[in-house]
C-alpha cells in the first residue's frame, strides 16, 4: 500500500486556541501569538517524523492552525497594516516550529463582518504576499444563515489583488485563499483550516490520503457491478482510515494532547498513481468529465465515508474526496484536452468534499465574475447542507490553454475557460441571500 500505492499520511494538523493571547496592545498581541504557538507546536515536526520513520508511513505535510484572526485581533488591530503585522507573527511563528503551512488567517461573516473582519478581509492579499507560510479563509455563508452576498462581491476583488500581489510567484497568494459556505472548525487541510472555537485549548488532528489505494482496489474488482464497486472502496477507505487513526492517537500521546479527527477526505497529487480522476475513470468514464461522472463521484464519496466511519471513532473536517484540478495529474490531463470544463466541474461540486479547488482562470477575468462563482459554489452548499468553497486562481498575463507551475504538492494548473458573460448587476445588488426553509431545524 505504502511503496507502489501510495499511500500516505497527508497532514497532521495542530490546532491552537489564540483566545487567550487576545490583547489591546498589538505588540504584545504579537508577542503573545508567537509565544503560543512556539511554545505549543515545538515538538510537532520532531514526533511527526519519528513516527514516519517508525511506521514507514510517509507523513507529507506538518502543519498547525489557529483561531481566526479577526476574533483574536478584534482589540488591537485598527487598520489592514495592523492585520497585516499579526499575519507576519504567524509566519515567523511557523518558520521557527518547522511547519509547511499555518492557517487560520481568517474571518467568518456568514451574516455579516464586524470591523475587525472587515480589516482583515482588506489586509488578505498584502499578507499574502509578504508572508510564505501563512493560509487565509474567508466564510461567506451557511445553510443557517444564508449567503453574505456583500462578502461574495468583496472576496472576487480580494481573489484577484491576491493574485496580482504574487504575479512574479504565479499568483500563489490566490492559491492560499478559500472562500467557504459552511466552513468547519476542524478541517486539517490547507488552505482552509481554522481552529474552531468549539475545539479544545490544543488538538492534533489526521488528514490522510489514498487514492491510489482505492485504484487498487477498484482495479482487483474491474467488471463487478456497482454494489461490488461499492463494497471495494469501503474497505479500502477502512484501512486507509484505519492508517491515519494510528498515527494520530500516536502523535497525540507523544505531545500529550487530545486527538481530534480523522479527515478521511481522498486527496490526490499532481503525480502518477495518486489521482482521484483516475479512480472514476476505472469505473468507466472514459475520461473524467464525461458523462457519468458525477455519478460515479456519488459512489465514490459516500463508499469512502461509510469505509471511514466503521474504522474510527472520530471522523471530521471535510471527509470524502478532493477534486483539486492542479493537485491530481487525471484533472490535469482532463482540462487540458477539454474534457473537463468548469461547468462540469460545478456540477461535481455538489458531491465531492470541497468545490471549485485549485483552478487556474485567464488573468483577465473580472471580480464580478469570480465573485459570481463563489455565490453559485456557495448556493449549492447552503441548499445540500454540506461545505464547498472556491479557491480559483487569476493569473495575470495567463490565457486559456497556458499552464501554470504553482510547484510542490500544488502541483500545475491549465488556464480553464470561464464565462464571457457578466455578473456585475448580480453581485452589485449586495445583501444576504436568505437561508433555505430547510435550514431551520430546530
Amino acid at each position: 500500500m505504502i511503496d507502489e500505492d501510495r499511500l500516505d499520511i497527508r497532514t497532521v494538523t495542530m490546532g491552537i486556541s489564540l483566545l487567550e493571547c487576545a490583547d489591546s496592545d498589538l505588540s504584545r498581541l504579537c508577542d503573545n501569538i508567537f509565544q503560543r504557538i512556539t511554545t505549543q507546536a515545538k515538538n510537532l515536526v520532531q514526533v511527526a517524523e519519528d513516527i514516519e520513520g517508525e511506521l514507514g508511513i510517509p507523513i507529507v505535510n506538518k502543519r498547525v492552525a489557529v483561531t481566526p484572526i479577526a476574533l483574536v485581533a478584534a482589540s488591537a488591530a485598527h487598520s489592514p497594516a495592523d492585520m497585516v503585522k499579526v499575519a507576519k507573527t504567524l509566519d515567523e511563528a511557523a518558520r521557527s516550529v518547522g511547519v509547511d503551512f499555518i492557517g487560520g488567517y481568517s474571518a467568518i461573516v456568514d451574516k455579516d463582518a464586524t470591523t475587525a473582519d472587515e480589516l482583515l478581509i482588506e489586509s488578505i492579499p498584502q499578507a499574502l504576499a509578504e508572508t510564505e507560510f501563512v493560509c487565509s479563509s474567508v466564510s461567506i455563508g451557511s445553510s443557517r444563515s444564508g449567503i453574505n452576498m456583500s462578502a461574495v462581491a468583496k472576496m472576487g476583488q480580494v481573489v484577484k489583488d491576491a493574485a496580482q500581489a504574487t504575479a512574479d510567484r504565479s499568483a500563489i497568494g490566490a492559491a492560499k485563499l478559500v472562500v467557504f459556505c459552511n466552513s468547519v472548525g476542524d478541517n486539517p487541510f490547507m488552505a482552509g483550516a481554522f481552529h474552531g472555537v468549539a475545539e479544545p485549548d490544543v488538538v492534533l488532528s489526521v488528514g490522510v490520503s489514498g487514492p491510489g489505494v482505492v485504484r487498487r482496489a477498484l482495479e482487483k474488482a474491474s467488471g463487478l457491478s456497482f454494489g461490488k464497486c461499492a463494497e471495494t472502496i469501503k474497505r479500502a477507505a477502512f484501512q486507509i482510515t484505519r492508517v491515519g487513526q494510528l498515527v494520530g492517537n500516536m502523535a497525540a500521546s507523544r505531545l500529550d494532547v487530545p486527538f481530534g479527527i480523522v479527515d478521511l477526505s481522498l486527496a490526490p497529487t499532481a503525480e502518477v498513481g495518486d489521482s482521484v480522476a483516475r479512480i472514476l475513470e476505472e469505473m468507466g468514464v472514459e475520461r473524467v468529465g464525461a458523462p457519468g461522472t458525477t455519478a460515479a463521484l456519488a459512489l465514490l464519496n459516500d463508499a469512502v465515508k461509510k469505509g471511514g466511519l466503521m474504522a474510527c471513532g472520530h471522523v471530521g473536517g471535510l471527509s470524502g474526496s478532493f477534486i483539486p484540478v492542479s493537485e491530481d495529474i487525471g484533472m490535469i490531463e482532463a482540462a487540458q484536452m477539454g474534457a473537463i470544463s468548469i461547468d462540469k466541474l460545478e456540477a461535481m461540486t455538489a458531491i465531492c468534499s470541497v468545490g471549485l479547488d485549485m483552478v487556474a482562470i485567464p488573468g483577465d477575468t473580472s471580480p464580478a465574475t469570480i465573485s459570481g462563482m463563489i455565490a453559485d459554489e456557495a448556493a449549492i452548499g447552503m441548499i445540500n447542507h454540506k461545505t464547498t468553497a472556491v479557491r480559483v486562481i487569476p493569473v495575470p498575463g495567463k490565457s486559456v490553454g497556458e499552464t501554470v507551475e504553482f510547484g510542490g504538492l500544488l502541483g500545475r494548473a491549465p488556464v480553464m475557460e470561464v464565462s464571457k458573460y457578466s455578473s456585475q448587476k448580480l453581485v452589485a445588488r449586495g445583501g444576504r441571500i436568505p437561508s433555505p426553509v430547510h435550514g431551520f431545524k430546530n
